[in-house]
């Protein structure tokens, strides 16, 4: 492995002209593309195999005319103190309100609240139903101003109005809030190099692969739905890890000038070693993304593959584009210094130049400290990651809706004015989907249904069954007298599917509340296999790298103590309510979103296997150069602590500008991401790693015989490659203390 990437550092850097010529054009096709072949995101999702889902199809395919796909809203009227919505001047108000909606192009249909009997018990509260012959997706921003327009009127003349529905969700742009991981990244960057040319090539890097990653999945929305999420998920994921794998071999590549190599050499060098490392950590980011099809939601599959394409560019780019602007850069990269900044090499056991003599690195005295006392470490760390981990015992998933919203939104107002005129449940109304195909009567069967579920218990509601022309699908309304997310309206769906069969008709459950059973159902069964698929793979892979069976058992065990404590975490932040003033979401706590839990896993698991590997690898250079146990823990963490903190506070800083974001889920995984790098990285594998490393003594490098002779060598640590190299090279006198 690292001979290979050595010639293609090599090649890169002598065809640099060739290489950024190719990748400059790809991103000229990205945006061509972006620009012209682009469509509009989606928000919904569908999740196959379950009851919700094959209501929805059956739907669709005999009764069109209900809309199941289409975009609805409703518009909540609400009269003054005192006063009651049929009043005539009010009355009046909410049908000139309703009839200038109605003429929108996109509008199929307007049912007022005097029609339909939409009005609250003490009168003053209403609600109108407009139906969309679009998908949510598709209502046009002029479409939703149409509607704040229209309810203008009525708001002067006295009533309180507000409207929400998912036609009403506003696709918000990608926030400028996102910039600041990149400026926190250069400020990182400066500090860790003290060079302006050594700081900007990764940053440069990094920003051409992310931009040719996110203008093709841009460009393919015109070719096939994808959620809205998924473009912002990708750049997340792809300007975390880029900056960091080019950050890596950059600080290689300087160690490399340092000890007197030729530019081309110490390219070569660079990529063949720490370019091994950035290989195999990205694979392992791409296993743990790709092998979300097991969960077979196709949504998630779609942000898996999404994020994992810009992996992927990530480390393309990271071999071949930074070895050729290294080309032009050449030495410039040691120069460029900034006042008052030390830079140096990142990579010495102080933080300075090779053969500079100055006091041992802040990284070195705290590994020193961890090894001469791994127990009391241990214990500290465990039961500070154990204390964090106990709010996720009462995590709750659920899917977001307009109680999540702002408090001051029009949705959310929209939200709470229903639950005061109509109760909780009524924000959760439940889809019964009767199937009378096979019915000898099927008005009887539908009708039948319909009082079968009117005598369960926490039923408010059964409107009358409408059919479809044929006759052979009824479509009826429940409402439960219960919250959406409350066990007795999971209870009440439950009780209506297992109703017996009437007349040989077939009743399915579906609507938002059903769709967050069935998918909550769903995660919670793929989870095991989902889990199982990635850390075997990944088992696997780090054996190749550390030819070790402890090695990786440990980075398993610190992963799942990582993913315990994020957990924690984000229930008490988003769940509980701690510190939500802080990040902006007060008054918009509830349960976490269902995917959530089954992509932070994936995701984290992908990251945290980016550190074991570069930390762990330059222990096992140290280790396979004939350090003792102990000594080479120390020398392998003192060289890469200082890149290593510099690429997990980038990747903090990267994830933490996602937490503003409009997206719920992006907004919950970027905070996730935030915290479990900082935990992983900072607790789990700068503190825990060296702590076992030094307990397990020579034993952490234990391989069966029989194992190794099976086991390809990869020489991630590039040793058989710097045997092969060194007699050739000659050696100049270190410069880097002297830019």
């Amino acid at each position: 492995m690292a001979t290979y990437l050595y010639r293609l550092g090599r090649f890169a850097f002598r065809r640099r002209r060739l290489v950024v010529f190719i990748w400059l054009g790809l991103l000229a096709a990205g945006i061509t593309g972006a620009a012209t072949l682009s469509g509009p995101t989606a928000n919904g999702f569908s999740i196959p195999g379950t009851e919700s889902q094959r209501a929805i199809d059956l739907l669709d395919e005999r009764f069109p005319q209900a809309g199941a796909d289409g975009g609805t809203a409703r518009i909540v009227f609400q009269a003054p103190p005192g006063g009651k919505l049929a009043d005539p001047a009010n009355a009046a108000l909410v049908k000139e309100t309703l009839a200038e909606i109605g003429t929108g192009s996109q509008v199929a249909g307007v049912v007022d609240p005097f029609a339909a009997k939409a009005i609250s018990p003490d009168g003053r509260i209403g609600y109108a139903s407009v139906a969309y012959k679009v998908p949510s997706q598709e209502v046009t921003p002029e479409a939703q101003e149409a509607v704040a327009d229209a309810v203008g009127p009525a708001r002067a003349g006295g009533l309180t109005v507000e409207y929400g529905g998912d036609a009403m969700q506003v696709q918000q742009a990608q926030s400028a809030t996102e910039v600041i991981g990149i400026g926190v990244a250069a400020v990182v960057l400066l500090i860790t190099f003290g060079s302006l040319v050594a700081a900007g090539l990764p940053l440069l890097s990094a920003i051409i692969g992310v931009g040719i990653g996110a203008t093709a999945i841009t460009a393919a929305t015109g070719f096939i739905d994808i959620g809205s999420g998924t473009p912002i998920l990708a750049v997340m994921i792809g300007l975390a890890v880029s900056i960091d794998y080019a950050l890596f071999i950059m600080s290689r590549y300087r160690h490399e000038l340092g000890a007197g190599l030729e530019p081309e050499e110490a390219v070569g060098r660079a990529v063949g070693t720490a370019g091994s490392a950035v290989v195999f950590a990205g694979l392992t980011v791409v296993i743990a993304l790709g092998g979300l099809f097991v969960v077979d939601i196709p949504f998630l599959t779609q942000m898996g593959l999404a994020a994992a394409f810009t992996v992927v560019i990530a480390v393309a780019i990271a071999l071949t584009l930074l070895p050729a602007v290294l080309g032009m850069a050449g030495r410039r990269v040691l120069g460029g210094k900034i006042p008052g900044l030390r830079g140096g090499d990142p990579e010495s056991a102080s933080g300075d130049s090779v053969g500079a003599t100055r006091k041992p690195s802040a990284g070195r005295r705290w590994v020193g400290f961890v090894t001469r006392r791994p127990v009391a470490v241990l214990l500290v760390t465990v039961i500070g990651l154990g204390a964090l981990a106990i709010p996720a015992t009462q995590l709750e998933l659920g899917l977001p809706d307009d109680s999540t919203a702002a408090p001051a939104s029009t949705q959310r107002k929209a939200y709470e004015l229903l639950s005061e005129g109509f109760g909780p449940g009524f924000n959760g109304p439940l889809m019964i989907v009767v199937d009378a195909a096979g019915s000898a009567d099927p008005k009887a069967a539908a009708a039948g249904t319909a009082d079968a579920v009117r005598k369960l218990p926490d039923v408010a509601v059964v409107t009358p069954p409408s059919f479809n022309p044929q006759g052979d699908t009824a479509l009826m309304t429940v409402i439960p007298a219960s919250g959406p997310a409350t066990p007795e309206t999971k209870a009440l769906v439950q009780a209506i599917r297992d109703l017996p069969s009437v007349g040989g008709s077939q009743a399915s459950v579906t609507g938002a509340t059903a769709f967050n059973i069935d998918i909550s159902a769903k995660l919670s069964g793929a989870l095991l296999p989902y889990l199982s698929l990635i850390v075997g793979l990944a088992f696997i892979l780090l054996m190749l790298v550390f030819r070790s069976v402890l090695v990786p058992l440990k980075a398993t065990l610190g992963f799942l103590l990582t993913v315990a404590a994020t957990f924690g975490a984000v229930v008490a932040v988003f769940q509980w309510g701690w510190f939500a003033g802080v990040l902006g979401i007060e008054g918009q706590t509830g349960p976490i979103i269902s995917m959530l839990p089954v992509f932070l896993v994936g995701i984290v698991f992908g990251l945290a296997m980016d550190y074991q590997v570069f930390l762990v690898t330059r222990m096992r250079e140290e280790h396979v150069r004939g350090a003792t146990p102990r000594t080479s823990v120390v020398d392998g963490f003192s060289h890469s602590a200082r890149v290593v903190t510099a690429a997990a506070i980038i990747m903090i800083a990267v994830f933490s500008g996602f937490i503003l974001s409009s997206e719920t889920l992006v907004r919950e995984i970027g905070f996730g991401l935030a915290v479990a790098v900082a935990i992983d990285a900072f607790i789990v594998r700068m503190t825990i790693v060296p702590a076992v490393m030094a307990l397990l003594g020579r034993s952490a490098w234990y391989l069966p015989r029989w194992l190794d002779r099976l086991l390809p060598d990869v020489d991630v640590e590039g040793e058989k490659l710097r045997h092969t190299l060194e007699p050739e090279v000659p050696a100049r006198e270190p410069e880097l203390a002297s830019h």
